[in-house]
């Protein structure tokens, strides 16, 4: 262990949990939702059962996107989520992809249709970062105010040539730095069941969004747990994918001279439905999808469940006390495999002793990253200005948000960690990769907290810091992981935990998420729908 960075680890760890109790006490009241409940039942159903619908001629595109607009166009208000839409725009595409079904006359034309095209007519949304032509690519930075994406990102264009229909590009924290969306050129994106606390970073957005079911799905990146935090924040599904398995070509931040930021960084699907997920991960990993095998049904019975509700010994000192409430849906969805009579075993993470700072030497290893002061990835400010610049973004006296100036700052200072040290803790990251990747083989999937409390108040993203190690280390690993919803607690907020695989075994994690969502219903709505008659 590097005895500095525990040290600030222990500090920030336990002045974080009495930070946050205080405040849950005395300080947060619950805001409830005051947008109205969903009224129109297609925004109930998944993507598999609206392609069915349009498939067989029970419903337009055009009626679909229409019903998702309103339906944006009721929340946003509240949610602050959206920073562009293009709504013209996708109902002319919805229009074209009517026409194309109308002329498919026959059954077979039409599934020959929606095999080449399997989203078409379907309204998405996407991260702003993920980069959609034409939009906004500001990420969230003042000095890229009014900045469009020349192009679309590779993902998004995958999408689209699927025949999926783009609605908007939704909120980020500035340059993803940050576990929540709040930024100076932007705001408050809050989150859909307590619109005092925040829907997460950095795919807050995308999260607030699935949350309030305002999207059949979201396109959102994950660099540090930017898609599996919003989705527990708010309430749904997220999969950060394989590393390596998606293209991170399109998408801001970017480096174009480390080859670990495409493994580390990934992009994949946010959605309120688990039997979407295959789907869509499919398409997203484009020609790679092959390596998925998802047509490759593994019999349930088979698959090991390893689980932890945390870390042991003395690292767990240095970490946040997970929530009973969510130790208690993990457990929840333990003994339901135990039921079903798989193989489950309580698994004692001591082997992930180094856990904090074998996250943090892959995240500071990465190099070619642009400055958020100087826009440029060749020129650093001085520290000393980078120091200054830090002090007036906590005063409110900056143009930069203090959390991304934190981030930059933590770069520059490498962790608190020396060279030699980050590459010991490189090599530990090999080592644990090939015992964790022999030990889930083909057949095993690991339960453990996505992250140690429930939704966060604004402005304490410094003081939860040391929750992301769940998060980071599956990204520096490689490993797939999925968010996985499993109900509410008793302040209304959700809860839940991710499943993790060895690399290139996605399908465990989707499988068993498809599993849960069965017995435990997956997401919850903030209200209860009022359909009309």
């Amino acid at each position: 262990m590097d005895f500095l960075l525990r040290l600030i680890g222990f500090l920030v760890t336990w002045i974080g949990m009495t930070v946050n109790r205080l405040l849950d006490i005395f300080m947060l009241a619950r805001k409830s939702p005051d947008y109205p409940p969903i009224t129109n039942p297609l925004l109930t159903k998944s993507v598999i059962e609206l392609s069915a619908a349009l498939r067989r001629g029970q419903l337009t595109s055009v009626k679909l996107v229409n019903a998702y607009i309103a339906r944006v166009i009721e929340v946003n208000p509240s949610l602050n989520a959206v920073i562009e839409e293009r709504y013209d725009a996708a109902l002319k595409e919805a229009q074209h992809a009517d026409e194309l079904i109308t002329r498919a006359s026959t059954e077979y034309d039409r599934v020959a249709l929606f095999t080449r095209y399997p989203l078409l007519g379907i309204p998405f949304t996407v991260k702003e970062s993920c980069a959609l032509k034409g939009l906004s690519f500001t990420v969230g930075s003042v000095l890229r105010k009014d900045m469009k994406a020349p192009m679309d990102g590779e993902v998004v264009a995958l999408m689209r040539e699927a025949g999926g229909i783009p609605l908007l590009v939704s909120a980020t924290p500035e340059f993803c730095m940050s576990l929540e969306t709040n930024t100076i050129v932007n705001g408050r994106c809050v989150n859909p069941y307590n619109l005092a606390r925040t829907s997460a970073g950095s795919s807050g957005g995308e999260g607030a969004l699935n949350g309030c079911g305002a999207t059949t799905f979201g396109v959102g990146s994950d660099i540090s747990g930017s898609i599996r935090l919003p989705a527990m924040f708010c309430g749904v599904f997220g999969h950060k994918p394989t590393g390596g398995l998606t293209s991170v070509k399109g998408h801001f931040p970017y480096s174009l001279t480390d080859p670990n930021f495409n493994y580390y960084l990934q992009l994949g699907p946010i959605t309120r439905f688990a039997r979407d997920m295959p789907l869509l991960l499919e398409i997203m990993a484009g020609d790679k999808k092959q390596q998925l095998r998802m047509s490759e049904q593994v019999p349930l019975k088979e698959i090991k469940i390893y689980y932890a509700y945390g870390y042991s010994g003395l690292n767990a000192l240095t970490h946040p006390i997970v929530d009973d409430d969510i130790k208690i849906s993990l457990m929840r969805a333990v003994k339901c495999f135990e039921q079903a009579g798989l193989h489950t075993e309580k698994l004692d993470l001591k082997f992930l002793k180094n856990s904090m700072e074998v996250s943090l030497a892959g995240l500071i290893d990465l190099k070619g990253f642009p400055s958020i002061v100087t826009q440029q990835s060749d020129r650093f400010p001085k520290m000393r200005m980078l120091i200054v610049e830090m002090f007036n973004s906590i005063i409110g006296h900056s143009l930069f948000t203090k959390e991304a100036m934190f981030a930059e700052l933590m770069h520059r200072l490498h962790g608190f960690m020396s060279n030699s040290n980050k590459e010991k803790y490189l090599r530990e990251a090999a080592v644990i990769k090939a015992h964790l990747t022999e030990l889930l083989g083909d057949r095993g999937v690991l339960f453990m907290p996505t992250f140690h409390t429930t939704a966060l108040a604004f402005h304490t993203t410094a003081l939860n810091l040391t929750g992301v190690d769940n998060l980071l280390l599956f990204n520096v690993l490689g490993f797939p992981a999925t968010h996985v919803p499993m109900g509410l607690n008793s302040q209304g907020m959700p809860v839940g935990f991710q499943v993790i695989a060895a690399p290139y075994q996605d399908r465990l994690c989707l499988q068993i998420a498809a599993e849960l969502e069965a017995v435990f219903h997956g997401w919850v709505p903030p209200l209860k729908h009022q359909f009309n008659d």
